[in-house]
């Protein structure tokens, strides 16, 4: 079986685990987000590639879903004698390490889907049948929108790295913008994953930053819409919040609901334009159900907490048996 799935950070990379411990023969290609990478003290970082790679291998924080384990912050302290910008955003003596290889290569003129191999040959190499794939090679940032705080009335666009990390999605997000988007095309060996998948999935990760980016790519939505596979997607808000991350905090700035159902009736059932076949709930939402089969979509409501691997393989397996029944 050939499985794709569309991922964000901490919660995709759970997720993923999920679907190896539940598909553990499989072919898995996984598509990351890109948009929410950033260059700082000259090195390119890719969070959500190098969270999913970080857990996949084995070699994450599982305290703090992200970054490496027995981590120590001896640069981000000299940095921070020297007084170096920015300070908010934290880079760890062991990750430094793989964001220096990335930004060489870079440099060098390898794309980033070559990096990524490079650098997953590392950290996958047990697990052949596992790929890491960006969503594309080219330059594609979020930025929100908020209020100017030093101009009243005016506003301002700030990287997503930094309303998310250093602003903690305080202030209301007026709008997100992609940049570079328009122009981007998806990386080598996305479209032809698409398209030979036996299923597609699309992990609990924010659809507004993680999912939303992905589709975004031109192209890419179009291949989902007319993939042969059964397309299946999964809410990351339980019971009208985000059990991971701050969702709720961006999903009014696109005009959705913080609920289950209406992220859901956003991706779109495939008969009426969108993207999915099947949408997965949480029994916390067990009364959204009938209004996401009116949107023209297959609900399965299940326990969606991702405890661990095992639990998260079990209610995937449901998920996949309901949708297919």
């Amino acid at each position: 079986m050939q499985i794709v799935i569309l991922a964000g950070g901490v919660g995709g990379s759970k997720f993923v685990l999920g679907v190896r411990r539940a598909y553990p023969t499989a072919e898995l290609a996984v598509i990351a987000n890109t948009a929410d990478d950033i260059t700082l003290h000259g090195l390119r970082i890719c969070p959500d590639l190098d969270t999913i790679m970080y857990t996949l291998g084995g070699g994450a924080d599982s305290g703090r879903g992200w970054g490496r384990d027995d981590e120590s912050w001896r640069v981000m302290e000299e940095l921070a004698c020297y007084g170096a910008e920015p300070t908010w955003f934290s880079l760890g003596d062991r990750d430094v390490g793989t964001h220096l290889v990335r930004t060489q290569m870079l440099d060098a003129g390898y794309p980033l889907s070559e990096v990524t191999t490079a650098l997953c040959s590392r950290w996958l190499a047990s697990d052949a049948r596992l790929r890491l794939l960006p969503m594309t090679d080219d330059r594609v940032e979020t930025h929100v929108t908020i209020a100017d705080s030093e101009a009243p009335g005016q506003v301002r666009a700030v990287h997503f790295q930094e309303y998310w990390v250093r602003l903690q999605a305080a202030p209301d997000a007026r709008g997100v913008t992609l940049l570079g988007i328009e122009t981007a095309r998806p990386a080598p060996g996305v479209i032809e994953a698409i398209q030979g998948a036996d299923l597609i999935l699309l992990a609990p990760s924010n659809p507004v930053v993680s999912i939303g980016p992905i589709l975004a790519v031109p192209g890419l939505r179009d291949a989902v819409q007319h993939a042969p596979a059964l397309v299946v997607g999964f809410a990351g808000i339980l019971g009208g919040a985000p059990v991971l991350g701050m969702a709720h905090r961006l999903l009014p700035a696109i005009g959705v609901e913080v609920d289950a159902a209406a992220v859901g009736l956003h991706y779109g059932a495939r008969s009426r334009g969108g993207v999915l076949d099947a949408w997965a709930m949480d029994s916390a939402d067990t009364s959204s159900a009938d209004r996401v089969q009116q949107g023209g979509l297959l609900a399965v409501v299940t326990d969606l907490l991702m405890r661990d691997p095992a639990s998260t393989a079990a209610f995937i397996r449901y998920a996949i048996k309901s949708a297919t029944s």
